[in-house]
């Protein structure tokens, strides 16, 4: 803790690391004035109360927007198009040696990674505009053609995406930092006034429950407190799984250029514990969510079985099957994430290529030969990793659950997804932090 506010009062110091901050805080406004602005042609609160019928796939957008969904601003997708783009494109680089080709072609391919990303970004923001538009058209307001608000409607939340999409950019180009998901950060931040706010009027309702003044306000405040801890212990164990690696030992032989001699010494490479990071938990949220939102937009008034088991099948059901149901989409929850997890890792995680590069080098592993017998080392140790990752984030994703059916909390699922983002952000941020104070604080040896 104490490094990291080192960091950041020799990152203020510096001039240019200091621009760059306050450029970065300029942006962030920016966004946070533009979450305030109302998408004409909307009821607001009809919109909200649609919204909620979407479960956690609709807080899940919502936590993204940083509350833009809810309140049906003109960021209410915010970089949702963004990171599905991100994420169609990097699976496709993998499929398709074109792509692949211009992954590895440098500063030139990455340009252009970036514009077919943001090309998809605005084809998907159209979509899901004109999705999100005849999901909520009983919102619209009557005083203007139903075909005049729903033109308003999606343009107006795809131009709020692709000027969110062009602010993270900004912050890439001239701030500090990824742009989005920095951007995301502080639409999550933003959030935990209301969700203090929540915890504080759930302790006040429990205290006005019991007869006994002392013993309510004594169990308010435990609550409360129960509640806090229960959140600080969720950030300390998500940053303490998040920093740890595998650290693979590799030994590198001598040899001779020249008339010098190079090489001999000791390295390793690390492998994290948690590679998929927050991924697999979207997934599985999304894909699980899904079918209810669908059912909810396109088939509203429909009473078959399939139906009303669908809606039935959230987290948070209520009714007659409502503790099996609950069961069931927990198990499906987890082995979802556990399959995600593999899956991403398999994608992310290529053990060959780390094989041939240590070859390369004159490198090998204390006891394994080069060639297969590495690479199918390396494998080895990732799929353990992963049953630990898999692990991690199903155990992350269930006390956030736990303690909203004990404490009767709403909207506190999303905790562990949070937590997963902005602690992943914040160390992405002191790391770039720390590099740029190393280049430009570097001692040589006339120093």
């Amino acid at each position: 803790m104490k490094g990291m506010f080192d960091s950041l009062i020799n990152a203020i110091r510096m001039p240019e690391l200091r621009k760059k901050m306050l450029f970065t805080l300029f942006i962030l406004a920016v966004y946070t004035i533009g979450k305030c602005i109302p998408v004409p042609g909307l009821d607001r609160e009809v919109f909200t109360s649609l919204y909620q019928q979407w479960g956690q796939f609709g807080g899940l957008l919502d936590m993204v927007s940083g509350g833009g969904l809810a309140q049906a601003t003109i960021f209410a997708l915010g970089v949702t198009p963004y990171i599905n783009a991100s994420i169609i494109i990097q699976l496709l680089t993998v499929v398709i040696p074109a792509l692949e080709t211009l992954a590895k072609e440098g500063q030139s391919g990455r340009k252009k990674m970036n514009k077919i990303t943001r090309c998809t970004a605005m084809g998907l923001a159209i979509l899901q505009s004109i999705l999100l538009c005849r999901a909520v058209k009983s919102a619209m307001i009557p005083s203007l053609p139903s075909w005049i608000n729903a033109i308003l409607i999606v343009v107006s939340f795809t131009v709020g995406t692709c000027l969110v999409v062009w602010l993270g950019e900004r912050i890439n180009e001239k701030g500090i930092g990824n742009g989005v998901s920095l951007i995301i950060f502080a639409g999550i931040v933003s959030r935990t006034p209301d969700m203090l706010k929540e915890m504080f009027a759930k302790a006040q309702d429990v205290d006005g429950s019991i007869a006994n003044p002392i013993l309510g306000k004594i169990c308010g405040i435990g609550l409360f407190i129960l509640c806090l801890a229960v959140a600080i212990g969720i950030i300390v164990f998500v940053l303490w799984v998040q920093n740890a690696e595998r650290r693979i030992q590799v030994q590198y032989s001598k040899k001779t250029v020249g008339r010098k001699l190079y090489g001999g010494q000791s390295s390793y490479i690390p492998i994290k514990v948690n590679q998929s990071g927050v991924m697999p938990v979207i997934f599985a949220m999304s894909l699980l969510s899904l079918p209810s939102m669908i059912l909810n937009t396109f088939f509203a008034d429909s009473t078959g079985k399939f139906a009303t088991w669908m809606r039935g099948f959230q987290p948070n059901a209520t009714g007659d099957t409502a503790i099996s149901s609950v069961v069931v989409y927990y198990i499906v929850y987890f082995l979802l994430i556990i399959g995600f997890t593999f899956f991403y890792s398999v994608i992310q995680f290529n053990p060959i290529e780390i094989s041939n590069n240590i070859q390369k080098n004159g490198g090998f592993i204390n006891g394994i030969r080069p060639g297969k017998p590495t690479t199918n080392f390396i494998q080895r140790t990732a799929m353990r990793l992963n049953w630990a990752d898999a692990t991690f984030l199903c155990l992350v994703c269930l006390v956030p659950t736990l303690v909203m059916m004990f404490t009767g909390l709403n909207g506190v699922w999303f905790v562990g997804t949070s937590v997963l983002i902005l602690t992943g952000v914040a160390n992405d941020l002191l790391v770039q932090l720390e590099s740029q104070l190393v280049t430009r604080n570097y001692k040589g040896f006339l120093d």
